[in-house]
């Protein structure tokens, strides 16, 4: 399943409080829970103006009801292609297993 990193321009955003982030959070888990269990959200990082979210969906069309159903913005969307961290550096699990 595709997996997708949303840019929400939310200004302040960095200076939400914890209460603020808790309202947000269960809007966002609200609308999941009708939209079913195809979309899924990972994880989100806040920045001073921005939220960054991390969501697992189909496609594009159903991130933009969730952000509709919630009233978020969602800026940018763009769909992860390929992930990489420290390891790949090292020739990442493919050369390690062989299938490089």
């Amino acid at each position: 399943m595709p997996r997708y990193v949303i840019e929400r321009e939310i200004p302040g955003a960095g200076k939400l409080t914890p209460a603020e982030l808790v309202a947000i959070s269960q809007k966002s888990c609200d609308v999941l829970k009708r939209l079913g269990p195809a979309i899924q959200w990972v994880e989100s990082y806040v920045t001073d103006d921005k939220i960054y979210c991390v969501y697992i969906a189909p496609d594009e069309k159903l991130i933009r009801e969730h952000a509709a159903g919630g009233g978020f913005p969602a800026n940018r969307i763009s769909q992860v292609r390929t992930k990489i961290d420290p390891t790949t550096a090292e020739g990442g699990e493919a050369a390690r297993s062989g299938r490089a």
